[in-house]
């Protein structure tokens, strides 16, 4: 019997539940699986430990209060480099957060896929971080004596990405230059549910060619939906780059008093069809130019 993992957007949030620790793939403005974040948007989970390279998915849900702790290596649009969401709910204090380099949090992701309790690292010696996250070091058993730091796992209940192209059975290809972390979203969650552009039957010999962009075992995916346009306003390459206009927008609205109630529906919609119809459809998602770096 043929496995099949295809669900729907609401089936995959049904499947997390409130107070759970929640990966969210992607970093930045970039490959960030957003139906899916729209969708926690319109659901009732709340108390959420969100482990993200953060972009507006997190802003989105801080926002919305929907994050009780962010474990994270920066929250940022690029062009807009502070997330300015994220940004008034941290100094609000309404979250409780882990702050770690970039290297750091790849190492707890890394560590919880391993499934060890931690990874040492010299990344972080010397600085506060160790301090405010309190962490702990370790002393290598070895002749040298190091001193490393002792990166603890990051273990998510869940994560959430969003693919080029997936298959009923949880293969996955992701066709990017810039797919850094989300293998290791995938291999350190208890469950992993993946958005894509185009979901096909099988992974068929039209698609071998692009057999390397299959980052993750599909063992590691425990469904999957389709979501053309769903990393909108974030961009998917090669299909789409991100809606600077969209963005700009977005950020525009969190200037004083900034009150996300009056302003969710213009970034959320009542539903993915009408949140895309709003921003001129799938098609004008699609032909977004991709940014030059």
């Amino acid at each position: 019997m043929t496995l099949d993992k295809r669900l729907t957007p609401a089936e995959i949030v049904g499947r997390l539940r409130s107070g759970m620790t929640l990966g969210i793939g992607g970093w930045g403005p970039r490959r960030k699986p957003m139906a899916l974040v729209r969708e926690i948007l319109r659901s009732d989970l709340t108390d959420l430990t969100i482990v993200s390279y953060g972009g507006p998915d997190v802003g989105m849900l801080c926002a919305a209060g929907k994050v009780k702790k962010l474990v994270f290596a920066f929250v940022s649009l690029d062009a807009i480099p502070l997330e300015p969401w994220f940004r008034k709910s941290r100094e609000a204090g309404q979250i409780e957060v882990l702050e770690l380099d970039e290297g750091m949090f790849q190492w707890g992701l890394k560590a919880a896929a391993f499934g060890l309790p931690f990874l040492p690292t010299r990344v972080g010696l010397g600085t506060d971080l160790i301090e405010l996250g309190r962490l702990k070091t370790v002393q290598s058993p070895y002749d040298d004596g190091e001193t490393l730091v002792a990166m603890p796992a990051l273990k998510l209940d869940a994560s959430i990405v969003h693919f080029n192209r997936c298959d009923h059975r949880g293969n996955v290809q992701a066709l990017g230059p810039d797919t850094y972390y989300d293998e290791w979203f995938a291999k350190a969650a208890d469950e992993c549910f993946a958005s894509c552009e185009e979901l096909v039957p099988a992974m068929e010999e039209a698609h071998m060619a692009d057999a390397k962009a299959n980052i993750v075992e599909r063992c590691f995916i425990t469904g999957v939906t389709k979501a053309k346009g769903g990393a909108h306003p974030t961009s998917m390459p090669p299909h789409y780059g991100p809606d600077m206009k969209a963005l700009k927008s977005y950020a525009g609205a969190a200037k004083e008093p900034g009150n996300w109630a009056e302003v969710a529906d213009q970034f959320t919609g009542n539903d993915e069809a009408t949140y895309l119809a709003s921003v001129g459809g799938e098609e004008a998602v699609i032909n977004i130019p991709l940014a030059i770096y």
